[in-house]
């Protein structure tokens, strides 16, 4: 399947990164933040991945969203423990650590299992063997980081991989950077942004969307390409949040049509990318009036209230009142905290709100307030946060 290629923005981060003084801000870690379904993981893979590997370091990828049913401090975990698994000698030096002669055939005398947990080889020393054994700077890619939060585990696994980028920043070892990357700035920003967090301080930045080099790429490989303008397709690409997904589901729709005729492909991809559009628009609109009256309330406040949002306090129990006698009313539903919560769980179960382990929530897609603005159902929502 082609791929498109973002090399020269892929050289450009994984050269500042090698190259960040362990003693700078991104030291701690780079975090970057780009809306769902724009080509971040696709970037991650294919690009930055390869273009850090060239540069000499060792890369370990997760992606936190790819089992949504496992534990994100499993995960992460058990991305580490395949990176050893792949090399004898660190399995051997951790043996060593851990009092063993020697690794039998195996794994009986030394498990990597015990990597991560509370009694066994802590990610610190299994990163620093790591380091050791390849001489190398190691950088870990987290995928979906803020979903790391969304546990205890998760919590403790970025706390442990704090503990282990101090020790391998030190002059002992070659170094560890953390990339993580998040669809959802305001909940990424959650990793960095106050001082009992893992990564407080880190780099915090926007991952560039595609553009008009991607469009041109796009548009060389179509069929119908003779029919269209780079720079109009570009303007409905933008249009569709940057997504890909929509705009190839666009062209299917024309690919197989059979009854397709010459002259009319431009015309006929711009109707295909606004049905697109209007159909995950209305599909998550469906949801949304789905709800219970008192679903809807919190969720209504919580869209407007943004990083704001406090839910148990007593002017957010009014507005949401507020907020029934509008949808519902003469309503003899009082919120209060016991079933404020239960319409959160419920509104988690919907995957229309997001939790951390800590009792924050968000909006699990930051779209949706958008959509909602723009369909009258809630007060334009605050801008989001640029720090």
């Amino acid at each position: 399947m082609p791929v498109f290629h973002r090399t020269r923005l892929a050289a450009d981060i994984a050269g500042k990164l090698v190259g960040a003084p362990a003693t700078s801000a991104s030291g701690s870690g780079l975090f970057l933040a780009a809306p769902r379904r724009t080509g971040k993981s696709t970037f991650l893979r294919e690009d930055l991945r390869p273009a850090l590997q060239a540069l000499g370091t060792t890369v370990i990828y997760v992606d936190l969203w790819e089992d949504r049913g496992a534990d994100p401090g499993d995960v992460i975990v058990a991305a580490i423990r395949g990176e050893l698994a792949r090399r004898e000698g660190v399995v051997t030096r951790l043996a060593r650590s851990s009092g063993l002669d020697k690794v039998s055939v195996g794994g009986v005398s030394f498990s990597l299992d015990r990597v991560g947990m509370a009694r066994g080889v802590t990610l610190s020393a299994a990163l620093a063997a790591l380091s050791d054994e390849t001489r190398s700077l190691i950088v870990l890619v987290i995928d979906e980081a803020q979903q790391a939060i969304t546990s205890p585990k998760g919590s403790d696994a970025l706390f442990a991989l704090k503990a282990a980028r101090d020790e391998l920043n030190s002059s002992a070892h070659h170094g560890l950077r953390i990339v993580a990357t998040g669809s959802n700035r305001d909940k990424l920003a959650m990793l960095r942004s106050s001082k009992d967090q893992a990564f407080f301080g880190a780099p915090l930045v926007n991952f560039p969307p595609l553009g008009l080099d991607y469009i041109e790429w796009y548009v060389s490989q179509l069929p119908f390409a003779d029919e269209l303008d780079v720079a109009q397709v570009h303007a409905w690409f933008v249009e569709a949040a940057h997504r890909p997904e929509v705009l190839g589901a666009a062209v299917d729709e024309i690919v197989f049509d059979f009854e397709a005729t010459p002259g009319t492909y431009a015309e006929r991809l711009h109707a295909g990318i606004r049905r697109q559009i209007d159909a995950a628009s209305q599909e998550a609109l469906r949801v949304v009036h789905s709800l219970t009256p008192l679903q809807s309330s919190v969720l209504r406040v919580l869209a407007e209230s943004g990083s704001a949002y406090a839910p148990f306090e007593a002017r957010t129990l009014q507005r949401y009142r507020e907020r029934m006698q509008q949808i519902a009313p003469g309503s003899p539903v009082e919120p209060d905290i016991a079933n404020v919560q239960q319409a959160l769980a419920a509104l988690q179960d919907k995957a229309l709100v997001w939790r951390a382990a800590r009792g924050v929530y968000a909006l699990e897609d930051s779209f949706l307030a958008e959509l909602m603005a723009d369909s009258g159902l809630i007060d334009r929502a605050p801008p989001l946060a640029t720090g």
